[in-house]
Order: C-alpha cells, then structure tokens, then sequence
C-alpha cells in the first residue's frame, strides 16, 4: 500500500524491457533504499514492483509483460527519470491517498498550460476509466495522489502547484506524454457490488 506522496525522484539506469523473460529495470536513488531489502514493494511511476536485487546507491526490479502492457513502463530509457515511493509503514502518515501500485491503464497529457505559478495539466484517460474520476475526487497520476480540478467528457485536468512541480516528474512532462492511472479503489469496490447485487457478472474493464 502506498499513499501517492513521492519520497524522491530515481534516474533509469540499465534497461531491459524487450526480453521474453527476465525484463528488468535498474533504478538509481538515494532515499529509496536507504532501509530497502530484497522483496521489498517500491512504487515506480506508480506501478508496485518488487525489489530482486540492491547496490550501493541502486535496485533492480523485475517487470512481467503484464505490467508492461498495462502501463507506460516501457517506454522507459536509461537516464529516464522516475517517481519513487516506498511502501507505507505500518502507522505511517497518510498524506495522500490510499494507493494500490495496482496500475488500471496508460493515459495521454494532451496540454500542458501555465496558470499563475502553477500548470494545468489536462489528461486524456482510455474511455473505460472514465466513470471512476470525479471532479474533486483523488486520482494517482504516475504514483503521484492527486485532485481531479475538472472532469469532462474525454479527460480531465489536474493543477501542479509549483511545489509538486518540482517534486514529481510531471513537472518536465509535455503534450504526448504517456502517463500511468490509478482510480480510486473504493468506486471499483462499489460497482462491484452494485453488479452482484443486481444479479450481474463483473466484467473486466477494456484497457
């Protein structure tokens, strides 16, 4: 479990993402593994993976083709920079907002457009997700938790203040950018319901 507040921004290291098996990341960071073991659950660009191997000022994780096809891990090189976040300890601070890493599509920054000193951001996610963003509700953007400022018909906007501009990597993020969504798990969870309760099958979304 995560809470969408990122602890640091890693550099990519060693890349590779194009193998049948044993795709692999190498992160460098300094916060990260600062108590890191091998096993260990760190969220990158939102995504939950596991740590399989630590260096000195570095960690290793392993990548499923699942998590490949599902998010916008692939398109990582190696100087990629990432949000890092490790998982929440138990009695932790719960800044943001209850985060999975359980990644449910890619999305696209259509505009990027300032507004005092901060950006609007505006984000076209795929039409599946739509039902479960909310005009003032959380969404995780690339592991960050953050407000849906406006909901519209075919995406919607975020606002970076300036803070998080610079703690997070939308920041340096333009038009075309592929993004990782995570909706809020508690819509997820009353659907569900409501489907079951209604005599229905629970029908896995289209990605």
């Amino acid at each position: 479990m995560f809470t969408g507040i990122v602890e640091e921004i890693g550099v990519v290291g060693v890349v590779k993402l194009d193998q049948e098996r044993d795709n692999t990341l190498a992160i460098t960071c300094a916060i990260a593994i600062e108590d890191a073991k091998l096993g260990d659950s760190i969220a990158v660009n939102g995504v939950c993976l596991t740590v399989t191997a630590l260096q000195a000022d570095s960690f290793t994780v392993g990548v499923s083709p699942e998590t490949l096809r599902r998010t916008s891990l692939g398109d990582l090189r190696a100087g990629s920079p990432v949000n890092l976040e490790r998982s929440l300890r138990f009695g932790g601070r719960m800044g943001g907002h209850y985060v999975q890493g359980h990644v449910d599509g890619a999305a696209t920054i259509t505009a990027v457009v300032p507004d005092g000193e901060s950006l609007r951001v505006t984000i076209a996610p795929p039409p599946s997700l739509l039902p479960y963003i909310v005009e003032k509700g959380y969404i995780a953007v690339d592991g960050v938790s953050l407000t849906v400022a406006e909901r519209h018909p075919e995406h919607f906007v975020i606002a970076l203040i300036a803070y998080t501009q610079n703690a997070v990597i939308m920041g340096r993020q333009g038009s075309g950018t592929r993004v990782n969504l995570e909706v809020d798990i508690l819509a997820k969870y009353v659907e569900n319901v409501l489907v079951y309760r209604d005599g229905g099958q629970y029908a896995t979304r289209a990605h």
